[in-house]
């Protein structure tokens, strides 16, 4: 196959974002239901060039409705002649436990309805990333040649360490505030709990004034919300979204039948916090062994991904999922194999990637499976400016070739 220079790259991506605005090609959409009682969506355009895109959706909590997301590229990638597919997952919040059956499922339906593709690409964001990253290592797919990941939770199972981090955090900092008590610590939300998410962000609220302005909050409140942040690293316009998922995503988890089966699984004894006071008075909870090695396999990246190529673009200063995930990633894969992109913000967001960030990151790693080099982040980085430059999708792009990942165990202590 013909390798594209970066002169024909340029004008190939122009063709593509001209693809994203032009009137909709003829399509086949299927919508159904998988025996596992996932919901599923294919779109396959008349044109179509015998290639799947998969996407992966992010954390929910949420039952799955009637029609599921395609993902916002799914316009661009049919206009390119991909088909593009998705499946809800059976089961909703850290889904990882039952994803690769639900993939397989969505890949054989395809198979059956419009027949074999000869290439799949997947691609995922937050929770789609780890998802994604699973099914490359564990779900034999089919011929999977590439792979892009945004915003991923890709150092897996670890990033439950830090919602418990955060969960017991808030216990020993809040500990006798009035109205400021949340139960079940360890296990997010006791079984059964009525505690609805206004509930637990008035708690939040008032032990730190986190949703008023600064200047409106007592001194207590600003001393506690301090304390919270400043031993976790977190930013304050994440924490009542953290929190959420540190009470209803870890109580899920717990809970869940299918998933930990009423165990704890994440712990925190041995664990060095940067707060002195914190480390001292902070509730020590060691898991139950079992339960741990459940959520470890369901899912903990090992970097076995055959010959896929894989792009991971992220945002510097997200605060849900933080970007040393995608250092922990790149580190278990062989160098040549993944292109690691961070877009320097200057607002933190969780996903927050402009239009050209985005398209160039899917650009560049469609190429590169196409037979062209390697890209880089310079690489994505100018791909995004000559869209921008050129009128056809809006920026900025602020993907800094050289920035450096942090290390995850500085971020989130080890157990």
């Amino acid at each position: 196959m013909r390798k594209l220079t970066p002169c024909r790259l340029a004008a190939f991506l122009l063709l593509a974002a001209v693809a994203w605005t032009a009137p909709a090609v003829a399509q086949t959409e299927l919508i159904g239901n998988t025996a596992g009682g996932a919901v599923y969506h294919i779109l396959v355009p008349s044109t179509w060039n015998g290639d799947l895109v998969i996407w992966n959706h992010g954390f929910t909590l949420d039952a799955p409705g009637l029609e599921v997301d395609l993902g916002p590229l799914a316009e661009l990638q049919t206009g390119e002649g991909f088909a593009v597919a998705a499946s809800s997952y059976r089961q909703v919040g850290w889904a990882l436990f039952k994803t690769v059956q639900d993939l397989r499922a969505l890949v054989a339906v395809f198979r059956e309805q419009i027949g074999e593709p000869q290439r799949i690409f997947l691609v995922g964001a937050s929770l789609g990333g780890i998802v994604t990253a699973q099914a490359l290592e564990k779900g034999n797919l089919g011929n999977v040649v590439g792979a892009l990941i945004w915003c991923g939770a890709v150092a897996g199972s670890r990033n439950w360490d830090g919602a418990i981090d955060l969960r017991l955090t808030y216990d020993a900092v809040c500990q006798g505030v009035k109205k400021a008590s949340i139960p079940g610590g360890a296990e997010g939300l006791p079984e059964g709990s009525t505690l609805s998410p206004r509930d637990v962000e008035k708690a939040v609220n008032k032990c730190t004034g986190v949703d008023r302005p600064a200047g409106k909050r007592s001194a207590a409140q600003q001393r506690r919300l301090d304390q919270i942040l400043d031993n976790l690293g977190l930013s304050e316009n994440f924490l009542q979204t953290d929190m959420w998922f540190a009470t209803f995503g870890l109580s899920d988890l717990t809970h869940h039948r299918g998933k930990l089966r009423g165990k704890v699984g994440v712990g925190n004894a041995g664990v060095s916090y940067r707060d002195a006071a914190i480390d001292a008075a902070i509730e020590r909870v060691t898991p139950h062994r079992g339960a741990a090695r459940r959520l470890a396999r369901f899912y903990t990246p090992t970097g076995q991904v055959g010959n896929a190529k894989i792009v991971g673009l992220h945002t510097d200063k997200d605060g849900l999922v933080v970007v040393e995930n995608l250092g922990d990633y790149a580190a278990k894969l062989p160098p040549a194999q993944i292109v690691a992109a961070v877009a320097v913000e200057d607002t933190p967001t969780h996903c927050g990637f402009t239009e050209a960030e985005a398209v160039s990151s899917w650009e560049a790693l469609v190429a590169w499976a196409n037979g062209g080099s390697r890209p880089d982040a310079a690489a994505i980085q100018g791909l995004c400016q000559t869209l921008v430059a050129a009128g056809a999708l809006s920026g900025p792009c602020r993907i800094d070739p050289n920035y450096v990942i942090g290390d995850l165990d500085d971020r989130i202590p080890p157990r």
